[in-house]
Protein backbone atom coordinates (compact mmCIF):
# COMPACT_ATOMS: atom_id res chain seq x y z
CA UNK A 1 0.00 0.00 0.00
CA UNK A 2 0.91 3.29 -0.95
CA UNK A 3 2.12 5.96 1.57
CA UNK A 4 2.22 9.15 -0.08
CA UNK A 5 -0.33 10.68 -2.88
CA UNK A 6 0.92 12.50 -5.73
CA UNK A 7 -0.61 15.83 -6.16
CA UNK A 8 -0.54 18.84 -8.88
CA UNK A 9 -0.40 22.25 -7.40
CA UNK A 10 -0.66 25.73 -9.21
CA UNK A 11 2.05 28.59 -7.17
CA UNK A 12 2.58 31.86 -8.61
CA UNK A 13 5.78 32.71 -10.14
CA UNK A 14 7.95 34.21 -7.12
CA UNK A 15 6.56 31.00 -4.85
CA UNK A 16 7.66 28.78 -7.37
CA UNK A 17 10.93 30.55 -7.97
CA UNK A 18 11.69 30.46 -4.10
CA UNK A 19 10.93 26.52 -3.86
CA UNK A 20 13.38 26.05 -6.87
CA UNK A 21 16.02 28.37 -5.23
CA UNK A 22 16.13 26.27 -1.94
CA UNK A 23 16.49 23.00 -3.84
CA UNK A 24 18.91 24.56 -5.57
CA UNK A 25 20.84 25.54 -2.18
CA UNK A 26 21.34 22.47 -1.50
CA UNK A 27 18.66 22.90 1.46
CA UNK A 28 16.56 20.62 0.54
CA UNK A 29 16.43 17.41 -1.91
CA UNK A 30 13.61 18.12 -4.23
CA UNK A 31 10.22 20.62 -4.80
CA UNK A 32 8.21 18.20 -2.65
CA UNK A 33 10.21 18.30 0.32
CA UNK A 34 10.18 21.64 0.74
CA UNK A 35 6.55 21.54 0.33
CA UNK A 36 6.29 18.64 3.23
CA UNK A 37 8.70 21.56 5.83
CA UNK A 38 5.85 24.11 5.23
CA UNK A 39 3.18 21.93 5.58
CA UNK A 40 4.58 20.43 8.77
CA UNK A 41 5.60 24.27 9.67
CA UNK A 42 2.05 25.43 9.38
CA UNK A 43 0.72 22.40 10.58
CA UNK A 44 2.49 23.51 13.59
CA UNK A 45 1.79 26.78 13.68
CA UNK A 46 -2.11 25.96 13.85
CA UNK A 47 -1.70 23.09 16.56
CA UNK A 48 0.65 25.75 18.83
CA UNK A 49 -2.52 28.56 18.41
CA UNK A 50 -5.35 25.93 19.09
CA UNK A 51 -2.94 25.03 22.15
CA UNK A 52 -3.08 28.45 23.36
CA UNK A 53 -6.92 29.62 22.61
CA UNK A 54 -7.73 26.43 24.98
CA UNK A 55 -5.35 26.83 27.71
CA UNK A 56 -4.63 30.63 27.88
CA UNK A 57 -7.68 32.70 26.20
CA UNK A 58 -10.35 29.91 27.27
CA UNK A 59 -9.11 30.13 30.40
CA UNK A 60 -8.71 33.85 30.53
CA UNK A 61 -12.39 34.22 28.87
CA UNK A 62 -13.80 32.05 32.16
CA UNK A 63 -12.09 33.93 34.63
CA UNK A 64 -13.59 36.84 33.28
CA UNK A 65 -17.17 35.33 33.15
CA UNK A 66 -16.85 34.99 36.73
CA UNK A 67 -15.38 38.50 38.07
CA UNK A 68 -16.35 40.67 35.09
CA UNK A 69 -15.42 43.54 37.19
CA UNK A 70 -11.86 42.69 35.90
CA UNK A 71 -12.77 43.91 32.63
CA UNK A 72 -11.47 46.85 30.87
CA UNK A 73 -12.65 48.70 28.40
CA UNK A 74 -10.91 48.90 24.40
CA UNK A 75 -9.61 52.55 25.55
CA UNK A 76 -7.57 51.42 28.88
CA UNK A 77 -6.50 48.74 27.02
CA UNK A 78 -4.96 50.57 24.37
CA UNK A 79 -3.47 52.94 26.67
CA UNK A 80 -1.60 49.94 28.61
CA UNK A 81 -0.44 48.57 24.85
CA UNK A 82 0.78 51.93 24.29
CA UNK A 83 2.49 52.40 27.39
CA UNK A 84 3.78 48.80 27.67
CA UNK A 85 5.56 50.11 23.84
CA UNK A 86 6.73 53.24 24.84
CA UNK A 87 9.03 51.14 27.99
CA UNK A 88 10.12 48.38 25.08
CA UNK A 89 10.82 51.14 22.71
CA UNK A 90 12.53 52.79 25.90
CA UNK A 91 14.49 49.71 27.16
CA UNK A 92 15.67 48.67 23.69
CA UNK A 93 17.33 52.28 23.35
CA UNK A 94 14.58 52.80 20.16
Amino acid sequence: MRTTKQLSITLPNDMADALKERVASGAYASESEVVRDGLRALFAREEAVETWLRNEVTASYDELRADPSRAIGSEDMRAQLAEAHRQRLAESGS
